[in-house]
């Protein structure tokens, strides 16, 4: 059967299923903490490669469970290594892929500017400080900051005193959120959170003993396959990405 296309509009219909095929989506599932960071370098990497790159953001913890689960994603960036183990172990990681990206620091931050410093140590009377009022902390039993936040304060004999008046979020940046909307006096999150909100302060730095190292694990998934998810990754260990990430205050581990 003759073609019913033109020359001109095959030629141009070859054209445009060449560039959709150039163009490909990349899937990131990435520690909530991450944001700030991943957004600005993806930004960049979409433009100079006219890729696209999607970003869902939640608790490592949530997010491990959804790829288990069968959600479709290329890459997970995890800010525990724990939760990259479960994937691991359900056999989801493209092999000899994983591998530790970043590490960041615990702080404690207050509403406002301004806000004096304190030493974080186990004489602080966080409980006084707080009053009546919350600490904003992620899921202190899933969520990687909230699990960081629990052991620094339960290693310096505080979580006692402050645990009635813990206001836990589903993810980091939403107990920043209740600090910088001024719904907590004070709260537990990572340095990088809070560089990235002008209505916190930081008044204290757990010490990093006070609980274990902070690591952000990333891989490839298995059923990535194509050339833009493995570019993408790759990018993400460039001495580009390593300039955004520590601009922004994280640790640089790969």
């Amino acid at each position: 059967m003759p073609s019913r296309f033109a020359p001109a509009a095959l030629a141009a219909a070859l054209c445009l299923g060449a560039a959709t095929v150039a163009a490909a989506e990349v899937v990131v599932f990435a520690a909530a903490s991450m944001k700030t960071a991943l957004d600005e370098f993806a930004a960049k990497w979409m433009e100079e490669t006219g890729h696209s790159v999607v970003v869902s953001y939640a608790g490592s913890n949530a997010l491990a469970r959804q790829i288990i689960e069968g959600a479709p994603a290329d890459i997970f960036l995890s800010a525990a290594v724990e939760w990259m183990d479960e994937v691991e172990k359900a056999g989801l990681l493209a092999e000899g892929t994983r591998t530790d990206l970043f590490g960041n620091s615990l702080v404690l931050v207050a509403h406002g500017k301004d806000v004096p410093a304190v030493a974080v140590w186990p004489g602080l009377d966080l409980a006084g400080m707080l009053g009546e009022e919350k600490l904003a902390m992620a899921l202190v039993e899933a969520v990687p900051a909230g699990r960081y936040g629990k052991a620094a304060l339960v290693s310096l004999g505080l979580w006692e005193s402050v645990a009635p008046s813990v206001a836990q979020a589903d993810n980091v940046r939403a107990a920043l959120a209740l600090v910088s909307i001024g719904e907590a006096p004070f709260g537990v999150v990572y340095a990088t959170d809070a560089a990235a909100d002008d209505n916190v302060s930081v008044v204290g730095v757990f010490l990093e003993g006070s609980h274990p190292p902070i690591v952000y694990p990333g891989a490839l998934l298995a059923d990535a396959g194509d050339e833009a998810d493995r570019a993408f990754f790759a990018a993400l260990r460039s001495p580009e990405a390593k300039a955004a990430f520590a601009a922004q205050g994280f640790a640089i581990l790969d």
